[in-house]
Parts: C-alpha cells; sequence; structure tokens
C-alpha cells in the first residue's frame, strides 16, 4: 500500500508499506501532491520491471605504506645482511692482507 502524506516541513511524501505495516520505502520531499503522486505512478510502474543488481561491498582501505614496525623490521634485516657479508669477507684470508697493512 502506497502512504501519501505531509511531513513536518509542510512536503508531500508517500510510502510504501507491506501488508503487516513494515515501511518498505519511503519517498524524498515532493514539493506538492501532484508531485508525490507522480512519484507513486513512477515506483509502480519501474517496481515491478527494475533489474536487480548487486553493489559490492567497499574494499577495505589500507595505510598509505608500509607500517613504521615493517619498515623497521625491513631495515633491520638489511643492516644484518650487510653485517654478515661484511664479517664473511673478513674471513677470506686475501681481504685480511689487503685490509690491513703490514706494520
Amino acid at each position: 500500500m502506497f502512504e501519501l502524506f505531509s511531513d513536518a516541513d509542510a512536503s508531500f511524501r508517500f510510502r510504501l508499506t507491506a501488508p503487516d505495516g513494515t515501511v518498505m520505502a519511503l519517498s524524498k520531499p515532493f514539493p506538492d501532491k501532484r508531485a508525490a503522486v507522480a512519484g507513486i505512478a513512477a515506483v509502480r510502474e519501474y517496481a515491478g520491471m527494475g533489474f536487480v543488481t548487486e553493489v559490492p561491498a567497499p574494499k577495505p582501505q589500507h595505510s598509505r605504506g608500509p607500517s613504521a614496525a615493517l619498515a623497521f623490521r625491513s631495515r633491520a634485516a638489511s643492516r644484518r645482511r650487510q653485517i654478515l657479508a661484511r664479517w664473511q669477507q673478513s674471513l677470506k684470508p686475501e681481504a685480511v692482507v689487503a685490509d690491513f697493512p703490514a706494520w
């Protein structure tokens, strides 16, 4: 059932109610009764042959970049690799001779 009424702002609206009284839809405000009745006619016409489309849920927003903890871990891992590479290089005999001058 369509119920036509005047709201608190003196605009006309309509609501579509189910047989048990549940409000299924509420219209926008219309400036006069004639426009509201035209709105009801449009709903009657389009609701019966309207397509059903599913609107996907918005994807969660991620932060702009990696978190500070992730950046710190990455930097720490890079530093560990550098230290390990220098230590391995220092174990090679030719590196020891080249790095330290003879006294």
